[in-house]
């Protein structure tokens, strides 16, 4: 699909509004048109042939009525070609969004994270002008103008016919200049969207950059980013000012040449065709048609610069809702068809390999889990986890632990395989590591684990983590605000709050991903108490690590060993 058949296959929705909006603008060139008449013969008759102010009367109060008809027109049509840009932008918002919820951890991974989201905002914003403007101008600019030259061939066609022959220089110029353009938005929006992932990364690691003295490193890339983007956006507006000039040229020689031609005409020294029939009514009245003949071409042509910025947007937002669907996912979603992530229902057949026929516990058989540019991952023949059971998942780092615990999820769609979860309730806890940590209070942090728990729940979860003990210290308590990814907290301490929201959900599956990893003592007795506690209540327990002190603790291991999991034995 081309970015054009994007913008049309999106505009389809709110095309009546389009349409409407449409008819407004024709309904205010066409009051133009009027206007224009009801002064030609005003002047004429005032001029030509004295008429009295009595006899004026109704042909003035018609000229008032015209002119507060135009605003009215102009209002309602921007009212309404706004209201649809605004649900065209709002569905393609919501739909990438969902589509970016879709992708899950495992599809952004390889994704800048300023990228997208400079794709979900000024991209999607870009679309505006194409919808509200240059849409419904595309009618007006045919029909206006196709009715203009008509009431000038009704006056004299010589004048008409120069509007006619130069009316299509401007679209000729107008396609010559957009498909530079085009490329141009394309290529503004690409490095706004770099500039934008360079900017976040640099604040996100400004500690790290400050421990190293690379700060003013980071800042001339910044302003070196900075600078390709001013570039490109005067290489835009170049060729903005460049066919505005082109079109102006074009509208004022042919607006020159009718002056000329009508001032001649009615001097007596033209004697060619119908211009000694002209008079100062059909003189005027064409000669004050001549501009509005061009206006909505030169509004259109202002407008197809939206244009152009629309289909740049739409190729890069056309890119990435296509993720997920192309190259090595595409062809491991072709092949995953039958592959599942659904829970194990009452009365179903059980696995073959001897799976135990559990509604509650956890079963993935035969599994062939991908990575965009790394082929196959892992392999698994079969795990199984009870409720209850706390599995360890053991493995070098790189092995393929992450890549288990995202399909476990839900949050990645095998290449083949099933995978089976708990039935009674489909809700999963997350502990990844690094935690993640909201710009809110611990209280808000833990209550993300299950927004509907209550104080004492919350409490009491904050108590077994751990937390309490550091929080009693603070003088908001479980209120004290922390920053966005931790900023405020330790490691330890963030990984204790992230721990309480696990034990703050009723989820029956619990996932955790390194959750020691560089603790102190300490805290690593809390979080293994913690999983303890959650064991006793029947939740199923997985985690991934290569600690050893999460061994002694675990009822069921696996290993993985040359890309496949495999059970280990009691050593």
């Amino acid at each position: 699909m081309t970015p054009a058949a994007w913008l049309a296959r999106e505009g389809r929705a709110v095309t009546p509004r389009l349409r409407l909006a449409a008819l407004y603008g024709v309904m205010e060139g066409l009051l133009i048109i009027a206007q224009a008449g009801l002064i030609s013969w005003l002047v004429y008759r005032v001029v030509m042939e004295g008429a009295s102010l009595y006899a004026m009367l109704a042909p003035a109060a018609m000229l008032v009525l015209v002119v507060l008809l135009r605003p009215v027109a102009q209002i309602l049509r921007a009212r309404v070609s706004i209201e649809a840009s605004d649900t065209v932008r709002q569905r393609v918002r919501s739909r990438l969004i969902t589509h970016a919820e879709a992708l899950g951890p495992a599809g952004l991974a390889a994704r800048d994270t300023g990228e997208t989201a400079s794709q979900l905002t000024e991209q999607i914003s870009a679309l505006d002008g194409y919808y509200s403007r240059y849409r419904p101008q595309m009618t007006v600019a045919v029909v206006i103008p196709v009715a203009i030259a008509i009431t000038a061939f009704t006056q004299d066609w010589i004048a008409a016919s120069f509007l006619v022959v130069s009316a299509p220089l401007i679209p000729l110029f107008m396609a010559l200049v957009g498909m530079g353009a085009e490329r141009l938005n394309r290529d503004q929006f690409e490095s706004v969207a770099r500039l934008s992932g360079q900017f976040l990364d640099r604040v996100r690691g400004l500690t790290t950059l400050r421990l190293f003295g690379r700060v003013q490193d980071a800042t001339d890339g910044i302003l070196e980013g900075s600078d390709e983007y001013r570039q490109r956006s005067m290489r835009v507006l170049r060729v903005a000012f460049l066919s505005s000039a082109v079109l102006e040229f074009f509208a004022s020689v042919a607006i020159a040449v009718i002056a000329i031609y009508i001032g001649f005409g009615l001097l007596g020294y033209i004697e060619l065709g119908p211009a000694p029939e002209l008079t100062l009514f059909s003189g005027l009245f064409v000669l004050l048609l001549a501009p509005e003949f061009f206006q909505p071409l030169r509004t259109l042509a202002q407008h197809y610069h939206d244009r152009a910025t629309a289909l740049g947007a739409a190729e890069l937002l056309m890119e990435f809702e296509a993720e997920g669907e192309t190259g090595d996912q595409a062809e491991a979603a072709a092949e995953a068809e039958s592959a599942s992530v659904e829970p194990l229902r009452e009365g179903a057949p059980a696995p073959t390999g001897g799976t135990p026929n559990g509604d509650n516990s956890l079963c993935a058989m035969d599994l062939t889990l991908q990575r965009p540019g790394r082929g196959v991952v892992l392999k698994v023949a079969k795990l199984v986890a009870h409720p209850g059971e706390r599995v360890l998942i053991e493995g070098p780092s790189g092995t393929g632990k992450t890549t288990l615990l995202l399909a476990l999820a839900g949050l990645l769609t095998p290449a083949a395989g099933v995978i089976r979860r708990p039935s009674a309730d489909e809700r999963t806890g997350w502990l990844g590591a690094p935690p993640f940590i909201a710009n809110a209070t611990l209280r808000e942090n833990i209550r993300l684990g299950y927004p509907d728990a209550g104080d004492e729940a919350l409490e009491s979860a904050a108590d077994r983590a751990g937390v309490t003990e550091f929080s009693r210290r603070l003088p908001d308590g479980l209120d004290t605000g922390v920053g966005e990814r931790g900023v405020g907290l330790s490691g330890g301490q963030a990984q204790r709050v992230a721990l309480a929201r696990a034990l703050v959900s009723p989820a029956p599956l619990i996932l955790l991903d390194e959750p020691t990893a560089a603790l102190d003592a300490e805290t690593e007795r809390y979080v293994i108490d913690g999983l303890s506690a959650l064991a006793t209540e029947g939740r199923i327990i997985v985690i991934a690590s290569h600690d050893r002190a999460l061994r002694d603790s675990a009822e069921r291991r696996y290993r993985i060993r040359h890309a496949c999991l495999e059970p280990v034995l009691d050593e």
